[in-house]
């Protein structure tokens, strides 16, 4: 809904695409959320660990929320338009129509999902050449990365898709193509999930070493060989038919995009923090970690020089925010795993009928739950006995190993960022999964750390409006329009009485890693 003020001199457009929607968001000079829309997109999975989509089915959903966020709204008054997206790889022909990525021949599902994680063969003979490039990836490569994924449709669909495609995009830069018909890649997508690296561009010894020489040949034009750097302005800005199908003047500027978590990272890791009586105030941006909490998590840290963290993705230069290092940490199943393990239980129906009846919902309502049943005691200790293994879709960061099947490891990926060389003091939160208070204040207690969050809820979007910002030339950088856009809503400290507590949990937890790799060991002498 817009709101009742009187609407400012300068609008701008953020687009985010998630993994089950599409939303949209109209956001002022100084990062309020004036209006906001979100449609569902669809998802196919057609065998185990295999999920697509489409890229008509997204971009229609794009154009839907976004004729909906500037209905009424003086065009004038919007400046910029800016797009973040999952790390999906879109495949289009030389026409720039979808290819199938199945082997059923459906060409509108034309998009592996980032979390798809049908090339695991691949991404083990990848790891196994121990190239330099993987020196950029925490060492070693994920299967959520595109690489393997091009690898197998090579491998599997050579004559259906492999030898038809035109283009593969990174699902930012697709959107961003879309909207003004110029095949720029954005540094974000190819540094962070392609192997492109800022100060040497492609690796030809690579892609010739993986198997993947046909990309070599045409000089990457598949795969991009015109990178910009996140917020810049591409070719002329929106064409006549994209500005048709959004709602949208011609030629409003349109951002080099980013990645769907770094956008969140752009909104929310530069605010100013004045006041709030933070140990990172007075501090470099690089004390901080900006933690992105949806499906899966993300936690985004920068520093000034590289810095080369055991199983951690980065460093990426300007991936994030421009001259700075980007390391990325997290996990590939976060909220889905919460989810998951709450649906999947036997008390499942009865938790809804109650939940309705509060007129709550489920995860409010378990809050509730859990403030009874812990008596006098803080919610934390009712886990005294029970200790469980984090992963069920695979470890992320930092131990790399997606076959890990077993709650979240945000302590052990911020000391294992810290003792590669990061000097982190304070959390910054956003994501669904920030709205939930009990996650929130877990955070603070467990790492000890005090959590931001920001005013505006949907930080995502205000980073993608964010790059609409600066692609329009109303500020000068990056940093600029994330201090300028990006707000404080609370502070969480963590409540240290309860330190000694999550120490002992945190000796458990590292017990478990261990002996999840003797457990390993043990069953490959089979």
């Amino acid at each position: 809904m817009h709101s009742e003020k009187q609407a400012p001199v300068k609008y701008y457009v953020g687009i985010d695409v998630g993994s089950a929607s599409v939303r949209a968001a109209l956001v002022d000079e100084f990062g309020t959320v004036v209006a906001h829309a979100d449609r569902p997109i669809q998802i196919w999975e057609p065998q185990p660990d295999h999920y697509e989509q489409s890229s008509a089915d997204i971009w229609a959903a794009c154009c839907s929320v976004t004729k909906k966020v500037v209905c009424g709204v003086d065009a004038s008054w919007i400046r910029g338009v800016g797009f973040d997206a999952t790390c999906s790889l879109v495949v289009v022909d030389k026409q720039f129509q979808p290819l199938a990525v199945n082997c059923e021949g459906q060409n509108y599902r034309n998009v592996i999902m980032w979390m798809d994680h049908r090339a695991v063969s691949q991404v083990d003979r990848i790891n196994a050449t121990q190239h330099r490039v993987l020196s950029y990836v925490g060492g070693v490569m994920s299967v959520e990365m595109q690489p393997p994924k091009l690898l197998w449709i090579k491998e599997n669909l050579q004559e259906s898709c492999w030898d038809k495609a035109g283009y593969f995009f990174d699902l930012p830069d697709f959107l961003s193509w879309k909207a003004t018909g110029v095949t720029a890649r954005s540094l974000c997508t190819v540094v962070c999930k392609w192997t492109y690296t800022s100060d040497g561009g492609w690796d030809d010894s690579f892609w010739k070493m993986i198997g993947l020489e046909d990309l070599v040949k045409d000089k990457y034009e598949k795969i991009g060989n015109h990178v910009l750097s996140p917020g810049e302005p591409v070719g002329k800005g929106l064409t006549p038919e994209a500005a048709k199908d959004l709602g949208l003047p011609e030629g409003i500027a349109v951002a080099a995009s980013l990645i769907d978590a770094h956008a969140g990272g752009l909104g929310v890791i530069g605010a100013d923090v004045k006041g709030y009586n933070l140990p990172c105030e007075n501090e470099p941006i690089t004390s901080r970690v900006a933690m992105i909490c949806g499906t899966s998590s993300c936690h985004m840290g920068v520093s000034e020089t590289p810095i080369f963290v055991p199983g951690v993705w980065g460093p990426y230069f300007s991936a994030m925010v421009p001259g700075l290092w980007l390391n990325e940490g997290g996990q590939s199943a976060t909220g889905k795993l919460i989810d998951h393990v709450v649906r999947g239980h036997v008390a499942f129906p009865e938790l809804q009928s109650k939940a309705a009846a509060s007129a709550h919902s489920i995860y409010t309502y378990l809050n509730s739950h859990l403030d009874v049943i812990k008596k006098s005691l803080p919610v934390g200790f009712l886990t005294v006995d029970l200790h469980v293994w984090p992963d069920f879709h695979g470890n992320r960061s930092p131990l790399t190993d997606l076959t890990l099947k077993g709650m979240l490891g945000t302590r052990h990926i911020l000391e294992t960022m810290q003792a590669a060389g990061h000097h982190i003091n304070t959390l910054f939160l956003c994501g669904g999964l920030s709205k939930n208070p009990l996650f929130v204040q877990m955070h603070a207690d467990i790492t000890g750390k005090p959590v931001v969050l920001s005013k505006e809820v949907e930080s995502v979007l205000v980073g993608a409006a964010i790059l609409g910002a600066c692609a329009s030339g109303d500020f000068a950088s990056i940093q600029e329009a994330m201090a300028k856009m990006g707000k404080i809503g609370r502070v969480v400290q963590p409540n240290h009485e309860h330190k000694r507590f999550y120490d002992k949990k945190y000796e458990v937890f590292l017990k478990l890693v261990e002996h999840q790799k003797e457990y390993r060991s043990i069953m490959n002498s089979v």
